[in-house]
């Protein structure tokens, strides 16, 4: 029988795998600890890695604290190909040429990207529109219109091209869509793009180096884990708060 920490309060740093969802990480965490009191902050697509920040106790009263913060991923658009999901989940909807482009054609249109700007949500989104999740009306073929959002691109970085691949750095706000944002990329190229991968690496001033990797979390025992759980001062201190 697993040992139980109900005490335990604060935030556990998980680098998340791909094809998992983050609430298969929360259900992992409640099991290995034996803990009720558990969520997290900030979603990930089950495509996605990295980190995920996992509130324990009474952290989970700082959850919307921590989704708040600023966030820092690194991906890969694919150029010529759209997708109904805007990432590599989805189906094809459509397939392009892709033309020889030039860095500096690639960073005008990065840059068009920057700072402040609306975006629309992707359809296969958890939003809810009159209390339905989105992705269950696209799964019934339904698409409905989606209010913008305003965000913010602090930084962006091509890192890497490879056409038809781009790798790429951004730093952005709360409820930032990193799949629509290769879409609109991909749009403005003329071409079409699909996200292919996505790592997060920063939320806030907390980093995915400092993660406990889900094997670890598989094999580690509670005792272990709890070890690696930082308690509310101390977040509140690398919060700056």
């Amino acid at each position: 029988m697993a040992m139980r920490f109900e005490e335990l309060d604060g935030v556990l740093l998980i680098d998340k795998e791909s094809n998992m969802t983050s609430h298969d990480v929360v259900a992992m965490v409640r099991k290995k600890l034996g803990i009720k009191k558990v969520g997290h902050c900030g979603t990930l697509d089950p495509l996605a890695t990295g980190l995920l920040l996992i509130v324990l106790g009474r952290g989970t009263k700082i959850q919307d604290l921590l989704m708040a913060e600023d966030k820092e991923y690194v991906g890969t658009m694919h150029l010529g190909v759209t997708t109904d999901s805007q990432d590599a989940d989805g189906e094809v909807v459509e397939t392009r040429p892709v033309p020889e482009f030039s860095m500096s054609q690639l960073e005008a249109v990065f840059q068009e990207f920057h700072g402040d700007f609306y975006q629309t949500p992707p359809m296969v989104s958890a939003i809810k529109k009159d209390g339905v999740p989105l992705y269950k009306l696209a799964r019934k073929g339904q698409v409905v219109e989606r209010e913008p959002r305003f965000v913010h691109v602090f930084a962006h970085e091509i890192q890497t091209v490879r056409l038809p691949e781009i790798v790429f750095r951004v730093v952005c706000s709360k409820g930032f869509y990193v799949r629509t944002y290769a879409y609109d990329i991909g749009e403005k190229l003329e071409c079409g793009a699909h996200l292919s991968s996505l790592r997060r690496t920063l939320s806030g001033r907390f980093s995915v180096q400092n993660a406990l990797t889900i094997e670890s979390l598989r094999s580690l025992d509670a005792s272990q884990i709890a070890a690696q759980v930082l308690d509310l001062p101390t977040v509140s201190r690398l919060r700056g708060a």
